[in-house]
């Protein structure tokens, strides 16, 4: 209550209406599954279209494996399913396994970052180059490594050194500068006699702020230091700042390329972050590597403390470039040379998919002292996801990948206990009969998750050959779009797969009948109808949980609730409190009775709601306990429609 300590008219606002519970989203999926590139221990972004998933985890091209070979890029299908069945958000968690042969040869020669001791061995999967492979200090050129593992890591570098614009000028015979940053690289140039220019002209600079005689002071050339103040208008000095341009450039997709402008050379420049956060490391204007991470070159100073040793590894790395002509100091020289003068290539190499990930890298881990995760586990902060599946994990279920496989979808399911509001869409295997998709099924027995057979046959764009998909990318997209054209509480089935060619097996009416009772989801084909998710039953064997929706509506009730009840934490326990929770919760139910998601022709049949002394003992009061009882009546699918006809003769009333 607010105290009133001085007469006077006071004027308060209050509320007279019950606190509301807003539904929460039903439709953000997680996938979990190995991909081209991108961050594997990084909390996901949100993607919504597969060009922001290739952005990050690379494009739709087969994986190569080094001992299970190439295999279809599952996760990239699996998101393109997603958003053309219908899908709108999801978080993609990448895995890759690390080369078991610690032998593997990445690149021919590269360099130990703390030691600068010559290395030929490589397992991270990570591609990387040297910007002069043949210098004779290893520890004076630069390391440029692939932010992230994988074979899309194998790319081009393109460094293009900028001259900017006159920065120089005089008011009277007074030296003023704009644009001038400290560390910043500057060319001081003598445009009247460029053949014969006298000490400092036509060299590059380190520019650094001189408190004690508060003037810029020039540093690393010939006559250094030279003071701002120093320089006469009559010399016909300029002074230019040189930044670097880094064009990134994918080896089998070129038209990918991205550029970052206007980068300064100096590691410890205001533009780079802190040396403090990252010592001696170049981020390509990154503070630290969690940060844009869409840069895919992490550059390495190593040993290269200011920006003229920067520019000095370019330069020295041009002359022993064969295809470098005229040198890039003398293409420096001119501002006005063509960019082609002053740029130097170099190719990433060594960047590998790693191993196929198994059942442990699934269930992914905490990095110790650290706030990093993989797999799974980095799902567990993103509270709004709703749907997890592991695309293409089930390959080879029969073929000796059974016991991952079989690791994965139990690590899915206790997931999605655990988490309490989400539901696993479970792979077959491939190529599985009915015995066998059946015995795989019978290892398995949870209400939050759900079996679909068979894999989905679609044209693959990379091939141009047809080839079959796990369907849990389908069944996702499906499930997205069944709640945004209708509700969560409808079954998600007798729903069209528009990518659809066919599946991997043609069921017919007999033999759905054998796999629906044991909550096996099947693709159907109907002639005129199309190709259809033909079940919507859980993998659970108690038949109040059966089938998908009432587990998916009563987990969207309890986020519901859960999320709109917060308020009431710390609140007096008492009946003012217990009237308010229930007006709240009854408001909600009423709003979902009267869209239709509840059985009964009245909203006392549908639902109740209870919170007063006849739920909560004084025990339950006594340890700051309320106690809330509520009851929905669910709606079921009319999975089976019986019409029954008999003859009828027209006397009869």
């Amino acid at each position: 209550m607010p105290e009133y300590l001085a007469p006077g008219v006071f004027v308060e606002e209050t509320s007279f209406r019950a606190k509301s519970i807003e539904g929460v989203s039903t439709t953000t999926t997680g996938f979990v599954g190995p991909a081209r590139y991108g961050p594997v221990d990084l909390e996901p972004d949100l993607i919504t279209s597969v060009v922001e998933f290739e952005r990050v985890y690379g494009n739709r091209r087969q994986l190569d494996f080094k001992k299970a070979g190439t295999l279809h890029n599952y996760t990239w299908h699996a998101v393109r399913a997603f958003f053309e069945e219908g899908g709108k958000r999801l978080y993609v968690g990448r895995l890759f396994r690390q080369l078991d042969d610690t032998t593997y040869s990445g690149i021919d020669a590269t360099i130990d970052i703390t030691t600068g001791s010559v290395q030929s061995a490589y397992n991270d999967g990570h591609a990387r180059a040297l910007l002069e492979p043949a210098a004779t200090n290893k520890k004076k050129t630069l390391l440029l490594t692939a932010r992230y593992p994988g074979s899309a890591g194998n790319l081009r570098v393109r460094f293009s050194l900028r001259l900017g614009q006159n920065v120089l000028s005089f008011e009277g015979s007074t030296p003023k500068v704009g644009a001038l940053l400290e560390k910043d690289v500057v060319l001081l140039r003598d445009t009247q006699s460029p053949l014969a220019s006298p000490v400092g002209a036509g060299e590059f600079y380190l520019a650094t702020w001189s408190e004690d005689v508060q003037d810029w002071v020039f540093t690393g050339g010939p006559g250094s230091p030279i003071a701002l103040s120093s320089l006469t208008k009559d010399e016909g000095y300029e002074l230019r700042v040189l930044t670097l341009a880094v064009t990134v450039i994918p080896t089998d997709e070129p038209a990918a390329s991205q550029v970052w402008d206007g980068l300064a050379l100096d590691p410890t420049h205001a533009r780079n972050g802190s040396a403090d956060s990252l010592t001696d490391r170049f981020l390509l204007d990154a503070t630290q590597p969690a940060k844009n991470r869409d840069v895919p070159v992490i550059i390495d100073t190593q040993q290269l403390k200011t920006g003229l040793e920067v520019l000095q590894a370019f330069l020295d790395a041009s002359l022993a470039s064969p295809v470098m002509s005229p040198a890039l100091e003398l293409a420096l020289d001119n501002p006005d040379s063509p960019e082609s003068q002053r740029s130097l290539e170099v190719l990433l190499k060594g960047g590998v998919d790693g191993e196929r990930p198994q059942g442990d890298d699934y269930l992914g881990r905490q990095i110790p002292n650290t706030t990093r995760k993989t797999g799974l586990v980095q799902f567990e902060d993103l509270e709004d996801i709703s749907i997890v599946a592991a695309p293409g994990s089930t390959f080879g279920y029969e073929n000796g990948y059974g016991t991952h496989a079989a690791t994965v979808l139990n690590a899915l399911i206790s997931h999605c206990q655990r988490m309490k509001y989400r539901i696993a869409v479970l792979d077959s295997g491939n190529g599985q009969t009915l015995g066998q998709v059946r015995a795989q099924r019978a290892k398995i027995d949870s209400s939050y998750g759900a079996l679909y057979y068979p894999w989905v046959k679609v044209l693959d764009p990379v091939t141009r050959q047809p080839i079959f998909l796990p369907p849990s990318g389908f069944v996702a997209g499906i499930y997205a779009r069944n709640d945004v054209n209708r509700a969560v509480y409808k079954a998600p089935a007798n729903e069209v797969v528009n990518l659809a060619l066919g599946f991997e097996s043609n069921l017919s009416k007999s033999q759905q009948e054998v796999l629906n009772p044991e909550g096996i989801n099947a693709f159907r084909y109907f002639e005129g109808r199309g190709y259809r998710l033909w079940g919507a039953r859980t993998v659970s064997s108690d038949p109040e949980w059966k089938y998908v929706n009432l587990r998916r509506y009563f987990a969207y009730l309890e986020r519901s609730i859960d999320k709109g009840t917060q308020w009431a934490v710390f609140e007096p326990n008492g009946d003012q409190l217990w009237a308010s929770v229930r007006r709240t919760i009854e408001d909600f139910l009423l709003n979902e009775w009267q869209t239709g998601a509840l059985l009964g022709d009245k909203p006392d049949k549908a639902y109740f709601v209870k919170c007063d002394r006849s739920t909560m003992t004084q025990n339950d009061l006594d340890n700051g306990r309320l106690v809330c009882l509520i009851g929905v009546a669910p709606l079921r699918p009319a999975e089976f429609v019986i019409f029954r006809i008999g003859q009828w003769t027209g006397d009869r009333k």
